[in-house]
């Protein structure tokens, strides 16, 4: 029989500590996949620790129900989910791509992962799942795609989910993936997470759900006009902070490439000869003394 230390250790979530050599593969397997098919990948590099994190805070653990994760790639936020706690056979990956699937299966066993399209949800999971999902958590490019399509995704995720399940999606804009003003005609309400500014390039988390008697009792108030005013100066500002974060990384990549490039050079040519130039000096030194 385990000793109790045992049993807590089998409990404890396990903890994400990827090695350096499997980050800079999954980096260079997500760069080809967004160079075959751009419109698909939506990005150049999987998402990072810290956003990985903030996505997985939205769910929780204790909620009943499957957990699915649309355009998992290769497994970033899989990886913080499961160090959430939620348990591996409860999460249902779904990927387009066959390449990231087969990575996605050796990573994590236990986890279920489904070859399909993402965006014909109610479709792909059809006859995989035995409950309603307690959430959807979703890395797809969205801003990439057609408002109607965004749409409908979220519609899909609503009817597919609990009644109180939560679609949860990051973006790289601070603006929000679906439009306010959609949403509040659907009876969705929004929320937005604080910019995550330690991604590359920073990100936000938004968290789609229902609206319930709890939220504004038995009748639901139309948003306040000055609210809404300060909410887009609010949402401006934001959007200066993530232009001015972008062009200073952007600035910081390309003074550490001239800075390696001249650094080559350098080598290249051996640097100053200080030798040579010191016997010159020394032999005009001697040479006047003579004359």
């Amino acid at each position: 029989m385990p000793s109790p230390s045992a049993r807590a250790s089998a409990r404890r979530p396990r903890k994400a500590n990827t090695p350096m050599e499997i980050r800079l593969a999954d980096e260079a397997r997500f760069f080809m996949s967004w160079l075959d098919n751009p419109g698909l990948a939506g990005a150049v590099s999987p998402s990072g620790p810290f956003l990985a994190r903030m996505m997985a805070r939205y769910v929780d653990p204790k909620k009943a129900g499957p957990v699915v994760e649309l355009g998992p790639g290769t497994g970033a936020i899989t990886e913080a989910l499961l160090e959430r706690g939620i348990a591996p056979r409860r999460l249902y990956l779904i990927e387009f791509d066959g390449g990231f699937c087969s990575l996605l299966r050796r990573r994590f066993p236990g986890v279920h992962v489904i070859r399909g399209d993402a965006y014909q949800l109610t479709k792909t999971i059809e006859g995989r799942l035995r409950r309603a999902p307690a959430a959807v958590v979703s890395s797809l490019p969205l801003l990439l795609k057609p408002e109607s399509i965004r749409l409908a995704l979220l519609a899909q995720a609503m009817d597919t989910m609990a009644a109180d399940g939560r679609f949860i999606q990051f973006t790289y804009s601070p603006l929000a993936p679906i439009p306010r003003d959609k949403v509040n005609e659907l009876d969705f309400q929004i929320e937005a997470s604080s910019p995550v500014w330690l991604n590359f390039p920073p990100a936000r988390v938004w968290v789609y759900r229902r609206f319930t008697q709890a939220d504004f009792g038995l009748t639901r108030k139309r948003p306040n006009p000055a609210q809404e005013f300060f909410e887009k100066i609010k949402l401006g500002t934001e959007k200066v902070h993530f232009e001015l974060a972008k062009e200073f990384s952007a600035a910081k990549e390309r003074l550490i490439a001239g800075n390696s490039e001249l650094s080559r050079k350098k080598g290249a040519r051996g640097g100053p000869d200080f030798g040579r130039a010191r016997k010159a000096s020394t032999s005009g030194r001697n040479s006047r003394y003579l004359g």
